[in-house]
C-alpha cells in the first residue's frame, strides 16, 4: 500500500498571548509574556497567585448562547480554535465526504472547574437535597470538545479524545496523523483544549511544588533553562491543526503550511511525576520520530522543546537532546514557547505544534524569554542555542515539537517545510 502523506492545511488558536493565530504568532515572535494575576478566582491565600489566562475572549462571537451554558470553558476555547482552523483551511464541507472527516482532541483535565462549582454549591446547600445542573456531565467529560465540533460541522469520521497528561494534544495530533495514513479518514481536525485555572488545579500543583511562586513578577516567572527557574506557570487555551491527506489537499487547491513526516511515542517507565533524570525516554521519542521520517539527525534545524521551567524537567530534556544529537545539538535552535504562553497542560502540544509549523513557514525561531545574563545552570550545557530572549531568523527545513507528561508519557512530532 502506498504511504499516504499528511499535511497541515489550517491553524487555529486561543492562547494567553492572543485569541487567534496571527496575534499569538506576533506576540510569540516578539517575546510577549501572557502571565498576570489570576482573575478566575480569589487566589490570595494560594502560594501561586498568577497564571497565563486567556484575555478578552468573547465566546458569543463563535458559539450559540444556548450552547455556551451547556459546555465548559475548555470546549468554548476548543471550538473557537477549531472554527478558526477550519476557516483558515478553506474546507467546504458540502464539497467533501464528511464520513471521511474526523475530530481528535486532547485534554488532560477536562471540565474541572465545572465539577468544582457544582460540588461547592452542593456543599453549601445540602439541607435541600442533591441538586445538580443537568449540564454538569456535558461540561465535565473531556470528550465533549471533539464531540461538539463534529456535531456543529456534521463530521462523521473518527471522533475521540486522547488523555496523556501534558502530552494529550500531541497524542491527538499523532493519532490523527495515523488515522489519515491508515486510510480511515482524509481530513482530521486535531488539537487540544484546557481551562483548569481553578482552585483545585492550582492548589494541587502547589502541593506538588510544581508551580512557580514568583508572585512579585509573574511575567518573568516562566524561565526555561535558567538557573533561577522555580516551576511552571499554569495556562489555559486551545489550538487546532487541520491535517489532510496530501492528494486530497492538492485536489481542492488548499494552501499547505507543512508536512508531518514522523512521530514518536515512548514512556519513561520511571516515576509518576518526575522525568527520567537522563532524559532516556525523551531521547528515544525524538529518535523514533526521525527514524519514522527517514531523516538523519543533522537534518533537524529547530526543536520546540517541552521546556516547562521546572528544575528537573529542563535538565532532562537538554540531556536527551545532547545524548541523541551529539555535536549537532550545538548547531540547531532550541526554544521553549512556554516561556511566553505558560503551560497549557493538555493543550500545550497542539499550541506548540502550531507555533512550530509557523516557525517553519516563516523562517523565524520564537525565543525563550526571561533568561538573565549570567544566570547559568551548571547542569546545562550553554553551548546549545536556547534562543534566549530574542527571536532568530533561520531557514528551517525540519523541526521537532516535543511534549512530555506526568506518568512518563513522551511525544514528538517531526514537521518538514512544505516546498511542493
Amino acid at each position: 500500500m502506498k504511504q499516504r502523506r499528511v499535511v497541515v492545511t489550517g491553524l487555529g488558536a486561543v492562547s494567553p498571548i492572543g485569541n487567534d493565530v496571527p496575534t499569538t504568532w506576533e506576540n510569540a515572535v516578539n517575546g510577549v509574556s501572557g502571565a498576570g494575576p489570576i482573575t478566575h478566582f480569589d487566589s490570595y491565600l494560594f502560594k501561586t497567585q498568577f497564571a497565563c489566562e486567556v484575555k478578552d475572549f468573547d465566546v458569543a462571537s463563535v458559539m450559540d448562547r444556548r450552547d455556551v451554558r451547556k459546555l465548559d470553558t475548555d470546549t468554548h476555547y476548543g471550538f473557537a480554535s477549531a472554527a478558526e482552523a477550519i476557516a483558515d483551511s478553506g474546507l467546504d464541507f458540502e464539497k467533501v465526504d464528511c464520513n471521511r472527516v474526523g475530530v481528535v482532541f486532547g485534554e488532560g483535565i477536562g471540565g474541572l472547574s465545572a465539577l468544582e462549582d457544582e460540588m461547592r454549591a452542593y456543599a453549601l446547600n445540602q439541607e435541600n437535597g442533591p441538586r445538580f445542573s443537568p449540564f454538569l456531565l456535558t461540561k465535565m467529560i473531556s470528550d465533549m470538545t471533539a464531540g461538539y465540533i463534529s456535531i456543529k460541522y456534521g463530521l462523521k469520521g473518527p471522533n475521540f479524545v486522547t488523555t496523556s497528561a501534558c502530552a494529550s494534544s500531541s497524542n491527538a495530533v499523532i493519532d490523527a496523523f495515523d488515522q489519515i495514513r491508515l486510510g480511515r479518514a482524509d481530513v482530521i481536525i486535531a488539537g487540544g483544549s484546557e481551562a483548569a485555572i481553578c482552585p483545585t488545579a492550582v492548589g494541587g500543583f502547589n502541593a506538588m511544588h510544581a508551580l512557580s511562586v514568583r508572585n512579585d513578577n509573574p511575567k518573568t516567572a516562566s524561565r526555561p533553562f535558567s538557573k533561577s527557574r522555580d516551576g511552571f506557570v499554569m495556562a489555559e487555551g486551545a489550538a487546532t491543526l487541520v491535517l489532510e491527506e496530501y492528494e486530497h489537499a492538492v485536489a481542492r487547491g488548499a494552501k499547505i503550511y507543512a508536512e508531518i513526516v514522523g512521530t514518536g511515542l515512548t514512556a519513561d517507565a520511571y516515576h509518576i511525576t518526575a522525568p527520567h533524570p537522563e532524559g532516556e525516554g525523551a531521547m528515544r521519542v525524538m529518535k523514533m520520530a526521525l527514524d519514522e521520517a527517514g531523516l538523519p539527525l543533522d537534518s533537524v534545524d529547530y526543536i520546540n522543546v517541552h521546556g516547562t521551567s521546572t528544575p528537573a524537567g529542563d535538565v532532562a530534556e537538554a540531556k536527551a537532546i545532547l545524548s541523541l544529537f551529539g555535536e549537532h545539538a550545538y548547531k540547531m535552535n532550541i526554544s521553549s514557547t512556554k516561556s511566553m504562553t505558560g503551560h497549557l497542560l493538555g493543550a500545550a502540544g497542539a499550541l506548540e505544534a502550531v507555533l512550530t509549523v509557523l516557525a517553519l513557514k516563516n523562517g523565524i525561531v520564537p525565543p525563550t524569554i526571561n533568561h538573565e545574563e549570567g544566570d547559568d545552570d551548571e547542569n546545562l550545557d550553554y553551548r546549545m542555542n536556547f534562543t534566549f530572549n530574542k527571536a532568530q531568523e533561520r531557514d528551517i527545513k525540519v523541526a521537532l515539537s516535543n511534549t512530555f507528561g506526568f506518568g512518563g508519557h513522551n511525544a514528538s512530532i517531526a514537521f518538514r517545510k512544505f516546498e511542493g
